[in-house]
């Protein structure tokens, strides 16, 4: 098969053909359909990731049909259509067994513990709880948008900050995974205030539900712009970008017991960030994180799909060939595209 293939961390990857995976007994080989380019596989080519072992094929949110299925795997077969949360669970730890497969003790995650979907098929384990299918209306580029950042914030929104109506929410960064958050916490009405240094990206968070937007560029204080519009500040707000700046914004603009919920990825020289912790304590602040998110708990999400109060189609900035995602990745780092990339040619 083809497939983007990097053999040192920060080298240019190369398209080049290795050798077609094989399902084990409790997995599933998938032909890709679409796969999204995500700032986690940047994070990986760089190095950031002691799970990536090289020679490395990076992808972790993706869609498409089952070609192969293992002979334990009872829930599917060939020709189903699916997608996959890019934590995947062993089925067997006590995480597991509490319903929490994006903590599970013995994760694995395409991309990242073994080869991933940059190409033009996939293998993985323990199918039957890790796979999700897909409604035949939800066509295979929007499915593969969905794969991290999308669920991701859906879980950050949802379920971790737990956001209600009428609530204030404050979203730092609004990339994929920023502008998943504002579509979801404004469909669940929220008042949403969008915050980054681009112009273009600010318009479109106001197109997906943002009420208010503050660029970080030029608003001096963006602390205090948060706490102005929102009244007192923010009940939930997110880092969404992942960098020292954004994660002490995103816990200093918060109201009394409000909650931070952390989704942007913090490693390397950024994995150590300063926290108000006085004010932590002082008005008794919740920090959590969010990572990834379960296979059974996208009925929720595709239920709120398919009655139109989601639609991460509009989040899609552009569709490419799986070729020209090596240039994207390499430069995720610079922030140049709004919205997500899709790889959909093989």
């Amino acid at each position: 098969m083809k497939a983007i293939v990097y053999e040192s961390f920060s080298a240019p990857p190369q398209l080049t053909t290795v050798p077609d995976p094989t399902p084990d007994n409790s997995g599933v080989v998938i032909q890709v359909m679409a796969t999204g380019v995500c700032r986690s596989d940047w994070h990986g080519w760089v190095g950031h990731d002691p799970d990536i072992h090289l020679p490395h094929v990076p992808g972790h949110e993706f869609s498409g049909v089952v070609t192969a299925v293992g002979k334990q795997v009872e829930k599917w077969k060939i020709g189903d259509r699916v997608t996959v949360p890019f934590v995947a669970g062993c089925g067997h730890c006590p995480e597991c067994h509490s319903g929490n497969h994006q903590v599970c003790d013995h994760q694995f995650q395409p991309g990242f513990t073994h080869w991933g979907s940059f190409a033009e098929y996939v293998s993985i384990h323990q199918a039957d709880i890790n796979l999700v299918a897909l409604p035949e209306s939800l066509d295979f580029t929007t499915a593969a948008s969905l794969g991290c950042r999308f669920v991701t914030s859906f879980r950050a929104v949802v379920d971790q900050g737990k956001t209600s109506a009428g609530q204030w929410v404050a979203v730092h960064g609004c990339g994929g995974v920023g502008l998943s958050a504002i579509m979801i916490a404004h469909a669940i009405g929220a008042n949403v205030i969008a915050i980054d240094i681009a112009d273009d990206k600010l318009e479109l968070a106001r197109k997906l539900g943002a009420v208010a937007t503050v660029n970080a560029s030029k608003e001096p204080d963006v602390i205090e712009a948060v706490m102005d519009i929102s009244r007192g500040g923010a009940h939930v707000s997110l880092d969404a970008l992942g960098h020292p700046v954004t994660c002490f914004n995103s816990i200093s603009n918060l109201r009394k017991r409000g909650k931070h919920v952390q989704v942007g990825l913090m490693l390397g020289e950024h994995s150590t960030p300063a926290i108000p912790m006085s004010k932590v304590i002082a008005h008794e602040l919740e920090i959590l994180g969010s990572h990834g998110m379960q296979a059974h708990r996208y009925d929720a999400m595709l239920a709120m799909m398919a009655a139109g109060k989601l639609a991460p189609e509009k989040l899609i900035g552009r569709t490419i060939s799986l070729e020209q995602s090596i240039d994207v990745l390499m430069n995720m780092d610079k922030f140049e595209v709004t919205g997500v990339t899709v790889v959909t040619e093989f």
